[in-house]
């Protein structure tokens, strides 16, 4: 082998150890570490067996890198909704059931306290209990009669002030409260349903008798009018204005270009007209 070539093999050696020693870096480091993807819409908490929950930092979306003794808690900070069937008592005893969506997310500068305090499961720990029981207080001040009818919506919204307040205090927010359905016994629906057209029928009737009021007054006020108005007539009729419009008449009839026959003198000085063509 020629000498020249030595130096060329001692260059790929070398080559190959910085190579092999790269690659064995990489992989101390690779084992030393741990990665967590945090989805669109979520962020993360940090909690270390060492320390304990990094109430100071939270980690947004992307690809993060950390010890393998750290632990990154997602968090969904949407608007989430979640749909209720919740069973109460009205003020006179009988069972109501209701279908109520809320909607809810958590304060995200906040999640590592709401960590601390309720964990991941802060919606089944807090904001359920609390909506069913806004629910079951505010539905027991009404009768099936005002839940079914007029005052659905005062219901709906006193419902979403008092389950508001009351997670606001833990770092939650709630945008609102909907009552989708309202459940009754159908004795009672029926019954309901019978009340309110008879009174729709009796607000009909009376309506009815108001409108007939009013056009009878109309009537009676409208022949007055027409009585007046006869007896003045009558009594402005008098034989000289008669005969002076019957001068004026005869005057309009002379100026007219229509042929005709016109005869002065008769009955009461007016004249008598035999024919117009």
């Amino acid at each position: 082998m020629p000498i020249n070539q030595f130096p060329n093999v001692s260059r790929l050696a070398l080559r190959g150890g910085i190579f092999a020693f790269s690659f064995l870096l990489l992989v101390i480091i690779a084992s030393g570490c741990m990665t967590t993807s945090i989805g669109s819409g979520e962020s993360a908490v940090k909690f270390s067996v060492f320390g304990g929950t990094d109430l100071s930092k939270l980690y947004g979306e992307g690809l993060q890198v950390h010890a393998p003794w750290v632990n990154l808690v997602r968090y969904d900070v949407r608007v989430q909704e979640q749909l209720e069937d919740i069973d109460a008592l009205s003020s006179n005893g009988l069972s109501i059931g209701m279908d109520a969506s809320i909607r809810w997310r958590p304060v995200s500068t906040e999640l590592a306290n709401i960590h601390v305090t309720y964990g991941e499961d802060y919606y089944r720990k807090l904001v359920q209990p609390e909506l069913r029981s806004a629910v079951r207080q505010i539905v027991g001040q009404y009768t099936p009669e005002e839940l079914y009818s007029s005052r659905r919506q005062e219901l709906q919204e006193a419902i979403f002030t008092r389950v508001r307040d009351a997670v606001s205090s833990q770092n939650i927010t709630v945008d609102a409260v909907l009552i989708r359905n309202i459940s009754l016994p159908d004795q009672i629906r029926t019954a309901i349903e019978n009340k309110l057209k008879e009174e729709q029928e009796a607000e009909r009737y009376e309506f009815t008798l108001r409108k007939e009021g009013l056009e009878a007054q109309r009537k009676e006020i409208e022949a007055r009018g027409q009585a007046e108005y006869q007896r003045i007539i009558t009594q402005s009729l008098s034989d000289q204005f008669l005969r002076y419009k019957g001068i004026e008449a005869t005057q309009a009839l002379a100026n007219s270009p229509n042929a005709k026959t016109v005869i002065v003198g008769g009955k009461d000085g007016l004249p008598i007209i035999l024919g117009n063509q």
